[in-house]
């Protein structure tokens, strides 16, 4: 009996721990930006220095890798800009999560005079400045001389908190998105066109978990660019504050949740469910196949 009542109590503590372990993986599950935990819609995330106060999803591209604008999944950045320009934006993508990058290029009806089709494509690169290839989607495709409107997509590999140091596998940090277009004919250059960039970063759980973690994410560090810079590094943007029009570039954006710290995944939780339930069959298993013990009386009979 108490060898019976000790498998009972086991076994509910085994069905209190599996419940306990379906809670934490709910809780684990992020949240879309854009959106609360209660399915309402809320407002935007701050911009890349902290995860406090709201702030609308950014309206202009930066022309290079250090000016690169800053936005995070679950925006939608806009730019206007001219065909044959390089358009820049970065966001966020931690350990456990596969990014997806969208972009949308439409041309207004003043521009829809050109001579020929042109080519537009889309790039990622890491916080190394890596380019990262796309496992599905299609990154680059024709806009016809008559159409107006050109959707393009890439999905990444699941970002790793750790990997080694000659693989090009994704790494927590920045993700660089440029735009561009080629194969437009030297007349069709310089047409304004309209840019729209969105990311998504699913979180693909511990089944992309990996041994390790880096000290720091791939992130750059902070610079501001002023507007009034003409681009050649000597104009008044190094002393302009952020009342004077700087900007923050491709600095210190993060998730809306901070960096994970590398080490946890839900693989713990499964593995310690796992490890119980082992020993309750162990104990189950005892209980039924051990022979009965039968009192001996006085005399051995």
């Amino acid at each position: 009996m108490r060898i019976t009542g000790m498998f009972t109590g086991s076994l509910l503590a085994g069905v209190l721990l599996l419940g306990t372990a379906g809670g934490a993986v709910a809780d684990e599950t992020p949240t879309p930006a854009g959106s609360s935990a209660d399915g309402s819609e809320g407002s935007d995330s701050s911009d890349g220095s902290d995860g406090s106060g709201t702030a609308e999803a950014p309206t202009e591209a930066g022309t290079s890798f250090r000016t690169a604008t800053a936005f995070r999944p679950g925006q939608r950045a806009t730019a206007d800009g001219s065909s044959g320009d390089y358009l820049y934006w970065v966001f966020p993508a931690d350990a456990g999560q596969r990014p997806t990058v969208t972009a949308k290029v439409t041309l207004p009806e003043s521009a829809a005079a050109r001579k020929g089709a042109t080519t537009w494509q889309v790039d990622v690169y890491d916080g190394l400045r890596r380019h990262q290839p796309c496992v599905y989607g299609a990154r680059t495709k024709a806009l016809a001389a008559d159409a107006r409107t050109v959707e393009l997509r890439c999905t990444l590999r699941t970002v790793r908190a750790w990997a080694e140091p000659w693989s090009n596998d994704p790494l927590p940090g920045s993700y660089y998105v440029r735009l561009t277009v080629l194969n437009a004919q030297e007349v069709d250059l310089g047409l304004p066109v309209r840019a729209e960039i969105e990311a998504a970063t699913p979180d693909k759980g511990g089944a992309s978990a990996v041994g390790g973690r880096l000290a720091v994410p791939l992130t750059p560090g902070r610079t501001t660019v002023s507007a009034a810079d003409d681009g050649d590094g000597t104009g008044t943007g190094a002393d302009s504050g952020p009342g004077d029009g700087a900007r923050l570039a491709a600095s210190g954006v993060e998730p809306e949740d901070g960096w994970s710290s590398g080490w946890w995944t839900d693989r713990w939780i499964w593995t310690v469910a796992g490890g119980v339930l082992g020993a309750l069959a162990g104990i189950g298993g005892y209980t039924l196949a051990r022979p009965s013990r039968r009192p001996v009386g006085p005399g051995g009979a």
